[in-house]
């Protein structure tokens, strides 16, 4: 009994180690991505200012066939607006892969505040479409985002804007666009992203205030967020539309291609760690069955001689290595969801999420399923080689040299 008890004892903290691991690490990593997944869209449509392709001299005919050594080529005057946005809009939400269209208006600004200047970008948007796509939400550290919805000359401003400006909530700011008369506008709400880049150049308003302060028509549109059912699908659909559309776009893959490949290579790791201590949990029952055949060889043997086979006590061994994996998976799953719970209400404060105050943890079933499941295994496997020598002992040797 004390043997099996500590055999099970190392299935038990195998078992254990693995779920409060896993469950951390994937929480963890689920919170990492949602810095870039939440605010990225999977497809972005925009449109790019790129020089002309042909300067005027390559246009005029009687020059067609000469060598050309011009090479003050200038961007051509196409603006940033996605032409057509409302037709686009419209045929992408009737897209069955599409979850939904979230148009923005974007465009750099001045922010004044007496003698303060600081450059930044402003952003207009529709609050409830990003609050539902890109969990907005979680940025807000004041303010309402429905009250940015409602109100006209509002607006959302980084914390380090605030910060180095002196505002908060209620207080007035004056906004310059580029081409622009300075707009008044009333700080409703204070974000923080996390990224010191960001925090102190964005801020954002409703489509309609971001238009009166650049004096475009309300049909303008820099961006169009697209989010999919199906994220694997963006890289396809977004040369699709790029066709379809005549427009720029770029996929979260492409955009964020070096973060995807280091959340594969954390999940790499996590399960590695964890299926190494159920491992090596089963090298421990192997050991501890083999040291109880060496001292059990008379109760074998006597076993043995009074009418049980080989097979018998090959079962009697293996069903010992089922129960400690059943027993000890059972109890290593209860305590390694009591460790998750516990590193779930720890403190954890970090300023790229200024809503979490607890470490992440991810309770999925299928790190519970994987874990018994790979513990019946391992304790299976690990008893099968001391059963069959237990059933390879032969009693009258045993018997004859006692």
């Amino acid at each position: 009994m004390k043997q099996s008890l500590v055999a099970a004892a190392g299935v038990l903290f195998g078992i254990a180690l693995f779920i409060a691991l896993i469950s951390f690490m994937t929480g963890l990593n689920i919170m990492l991505d949602g810095l870039i997944l939440n605010r990225t869209p999977h497809i972005r449509i925009y449109n790019e200012i790129r020089p002309s392709e042909k300067q005027p001299v390559q246009q005029a005919d009687e020059f067609g066939e000469s060598e050309h050594f011009v090479r003050s080529i200038r961007p051509r005057e196409a603006g940033r607006a996605v032409r057509n946005s409302a037709s686009i809009i419209e045929t992408l939400r009737k897209d069955p892969r599409v979850l939904d269209v979230a148009p923005k208006v974007s465009a750099p600004v001045f922010y004044l505040s007496g003698s303060i200047e600081i450059a930044g970008q402003i952003n207009g948007i529709e609050p409830m479409i990003e609050k539902r796509l890109f969990a907005f939400q979680d940025y807000v550290m004041e303010g309402n985002l429905q009250q940015l919805e409602d109100f006209n000359n509002g607006i959302f401003i980084g914390k380090g804007i605030a910060d180095k400006m002196m505002l908060s909530v209620g207080d007035i700011i004056q906004v310059s666009a580029s081409d622009g008369q300075p707009s008044t506008l009333k700080v409703i709400g204070i974000l923080q992203f996390g990224l010191a880049d960001v925090d102190d150049t964005q801020s954002y308003t409703n489509l309609r205030t971001a238009r009166q302060l650049l004096g475009v028509p309300t049909s303008y549109h820099t961006d169009l967020q697209v989010k999919l059912h199906d994220i694997s699908l963006a890289p396809s659909l977004a040369k699709e539309y790029a066709e379809q559309f005549r427009v720029d776009t770029i996929d979260i893959q492409t955009a964020n291609a070096q973060f995807e490949t280091g959340t594969s290579v954390r999940n790499i790791i996590s399960y590695a760690v964890g299926i190494t201590l159920l491992i090596v949990a089963g090298f421990g029952i192997y050991n501890i069955l083999n040291m109880m055949i060496y001292e059990k060889m008379d109760s074998i043997a006597i076993l043995k001689a009074t009418g049980f086979s080989g097979r018998d006590v090959k079962y009697i061994f293996l069903g010992i290595s089922t129960m400690i994996g059943i027993s000890g998976g059972a109890a290593g799953l209860m305590i390694g969801y009591g460790l998750s719970v516990l590193i779930d209400n720890l403190p954890f404060e970090t300023q790229a999420l200024p809503t979490i105050t607890t470490f992440p943890v991810n309770y999925n079933p299928l790190y519970y399923i994987i874990g018994i499941v790979f513990s019946l295994i391992t304790t299976y496997v690990a008893g099968v080689f001391p059963a069959k020598k237990a059933a390879r002992v032969d009693p009258v040797v045993i018997i004859r040299g006692k």
